[in-house]
């Protein structure tokens, strides 16, 4: 997918929310979709301090498992586990905003040590507007990444707004960047990798072989 322009939009894009098997080989390298992206894409991805995700059909495929006795189960993928825990130890802050509540989420978020949890209010903008006005976040270099409708009024108020192959069209004609990873699989992976990459950074994690860098005390995470 790659990079798009707001208000144009993305065609032949999968609208399936549900990916059944891992995408297929021979995808574009970080350092080939870092080439392919505009000047000011990239500045921006520089620029970026915060990176805010939805939790269903972008850090999960979209799908909600529940057992026999109605309790919720997330399925969520390593790559993006990992991702995660790269963005912060870069020194940057990462945040989960979702209308559903769930404990499977807490819990992971928790175990990646994601700075804030933001579940249970269906009224993102508000939720987005108390987040920047608490912790002195400009709008502007905070990454969102959403894929549905009540996404929209967060996008339109960040600077770097992104989706998912299975986004709805009204979502991804105004994001900035489509990921051609699918949600779910390595698309908050993808990201990552593209904003550390714009920031001189990923190559760093690359030489320490993801693990944490010598001399900070962090203690490895089991991802």
């Amino acid at each position: 997918m790659g990079e798009v322009s707001r208000g144009e939009h993305e065609t032949g894009a999968d609208e399936t929310a549900a990916e059944e098997t891992a995408p297929v080989e021979g995808r574009t390298t970080t350092s080939q979709r870092l080439e392919q992206l505009s000047d000011s894409l990239r500045e921006k991805l520089v620029r970026a301090r915060f990176l805010l995700l939805d939790v269903d059909g972008v850090l999960t495929d979209g799908r909600l498992w529940f057992d026999a006795d109605g309790r919720e189960a997330k399925v969520f993928h390593v790559h993006d586990g990992s991702a995660l825990v790269y963005w912060k130890r870069c020194g940057f802050g990462s945040g989960l905003l979702s209308g559903r509540d769930s404990a499977p989420v807490r819990k992971r978020a928790e175990e990646l040590g994601v700075d804030e949890v933001l579940l249970g209010d269906g009224q993102k903008l508000a939720v987005f507007e108390k987040l920047v006005a608490r912790i002195g976040l400009d709008p502007a270099q905070v990454i969102y990444v959403g894929d549905d409708l009540l996404d929209l009024p967060v996008l339109h108020a960040v600077g770097v707004p992104m989706s998912v192959p299975s986004g709805r069209d009204e979502v991804r004609r105004d994001c900035c960047y489509i990921t051609e990873t699918p949600a779910g699989w390595g698309a908050v992976r993808e990201i990552v990798e593209l904003a550390l990459a714009a920031k001189g950074m990923f190559q760093r994690i690359v030489d320490s072989d993801g693990r944490p860098f010598p001399d900070t005390g962090e203690v490895q995470r089991g991802l």
